[in-house]
Order: structure tokens, then C-alpha cells, then sequence
């Protein structure tokens, strides 16, 4: 599905606080694929479980909502951060946690998972590792801006931080993406391809 405007969202932002399944199904068909990829910038593999999380929440609590579809995408994705953050504790927590007994890591079956080997060999995937590589205030500020779309205000509304912070980071961030080997090589090889 194309990527909706704000303005083209305000019908069905308003159909779903009333409780209209379709509208809430086109918010979410717009907006949840900018959510996850931010997600997978956050908290990487746990991203599709807080993505679920955060639409329970969004789904519970859209009813009071008050706001047009620009402070509707800047409360999901505050959400969404929050979330993150959460879980990314309850994993340092886990990871603390001291498994039983060495045998049971070396019995432990590891499985390949088709469908993320699908998935990194995508374009898009590719680019939302590479933009995890970044320092966590820069690559949130990208992933903000550039990939889900929200303006320096919303943007520094999710973050809790200055417009002119996110500003700086954002920049720093894609500075530091078009400096990155991965990316020298691409616009290598382009070049190459078009000569």
C-alpha cells in the first residue's frame, strides 16, 4: 500500500475512534510498516511483539484520543519508543538471567527462520540495519524523520528532546550513513553500472 498523507488519514483516524474496524484497519495498514521498521532500529528482533504491543495500546486507548492524524502518528510512535524502551529492559534483564546448565545451551536446536532469510535480502531491510548501526539518538531521529515521515516537532515530541536536537542528530546520522563503507561501495558499483 502507497504511503498515506496525514490529510488523507484524517477520514479514517476519525472512523476509527468511533469504533469503525475499517478506519482502524487503514490506520493501521498506512502506519504499521513505518512503525516496524523504527521498531527494528529500537529493539531489533523483539520489533514485531512491541509493534503488537503498541497497536493493543493504540486500540484501547484510541477512543480518547483527541488530536488530527499529525498527532495521531506522533502518539503512535511515542508509544511505540516507550514500548521499546520496556522491552529492551526486560531483555537486559533476561540476558542477566543464568541458564541452568551449560548442557542445556549445547542440546539447544537452532532452527533457520525462512522468512528472515527472505527478509535480509531486502533492499529496505538492508537499510534499517544499517541505519541500527548508528548511535540510538541519531538512528531514531532518522528513522523518525526519514522513514516514518514525522516532522522536527513530532519527531522531538517522541523523542522528548529539542527540534533543534533532533535536527543536529538527524543530520549527523545520515552524514555518518553516507560516509558508511556499505554506502561508499553502493554508489561505487552504481556508478560503475551506469558508465
Amino acid at each position: 500500500m502507497p504511503q498515506l498523507r496525514d490529510e488523507d488519514l484524517t477520514d479514517a483516524l476519525a472512523a476509527a475512534i468511533e469504533g469503525d474496524p475499517r478506519g482502524f484497519a487503514v490506520l493501521w495498514r498506512a502506519l504499521h510498516p513505518p512503525l516496524l521498521r523504527y521498531l527494528q532500529v529500537v529493539c531489533g528482533d523483539f520489533a514485531e511483539d512491541v509493534a503488537s504491543e503498541t497497536w493493543l495500546q493504540v486500540s484501547r486507548d484510541l477512543s480518547g484520543f483527541r488530536g488530527g492524524a499529525v498527532a495521531f502518528r506522533v502518539w503512535l510512535f511515542r508509544i511505540a519508543r516507550h514500548r521499546g524502551i520496556d522491552e529492551n529492559r526486560r531483555a537486559w534483564r533476561r540476558h542477566e538471567e543464568a541458564y541452568e546448565s551449560v548442557d542445556q545451551l549445547c542440546t539447544a536446536r537452532v532452527e533457520r527462520d525462512v522468512a528472515a532469510d527472505v527478509v535480509e535480502l531486502d533492499d529496505t531491510d538492508r537499510a534499517v540495519r544499517l541505519i541500527a548501526t548508528l548511535p540510538r539518538e541519531q538512528a531514531e531521529a532518522v528513522m523518525l524523520r526519514v522513514v516514518a515521515g514525522l516532522d522536527v516537532a513530532g519527531t522531538a515530541r517522541v523523542l522528548g528532546k529539542r527540534s533543534g536536537a533532533v535536527r543536529v542528530a538527524t543530520m549527523r546520522g545520515l552524514r555518518r550513513l553516507a560516509d558508511h563503507p556499505q554506502v561508499l561501495a553502493h554508489r561505487d558499483q552504481d556508478g560503475e553500472d551506469g558508465s
